[in-house]
């Protein structure tokens, strides 16, 4: 079901979809709002792991309503499972056209990364909370 306001915190990234995101038919390319999507969480969880962390699984993705150029896409990530060395981090995307204030959700999934070590890149503890 889809939610009627976007989630009442502040978003982790703020971004206006632009011509060069578009694919061959000049729609806003999903790959494009996927790896906003990934930007997001990969943001959350380098601030819980304190350091380097790689996504592991992209899960549950759907793909609501279409972006269109000129849109401002906020993307919100919380934190929602903490393992050993893994975390699942929810992302939604809502759009706002240029000339309105209505936002409408467009994109949700839940990401999965892993807090890995500099210098091995293996997976490494997540720090005390």
């Amino acid at each position: 079901m889809q939610d009627e306001k976007p989630p009442n915190e502040a978003p982790v990234i703020r971004t206006v979809a632009m011509p060069s995101h578009t694919n061959p038919h000049g729609d806003i390319f999903g790959g494009w709002l996927m790896s906003q999507m990934d930007l997001a969480a990969g943001s959350v969880a380098a601030r819980v792991s304190r350091g380097r962390a790689a996504t592991v699984r992209v899960e549950a993705m759907s793909f609501l309503n279409p972006v269109f150029v000129g849109d401002e896409v906020s993307l919100y990530a919380r934190l929602t499972t903490r393992g050993r060395s893994s975390m699942k981090i929810d992302v939604e995307a809502w759009r706002r056209s240029r000339e309105s204030e209505e936002t409408v959700k467009v994109t949700e999934a839940i990401f999965t990364f892993v807090a890995i070590d500099d210098v091995t890149r293996k997976a490494r503890a997540l720090p005390e909370e």
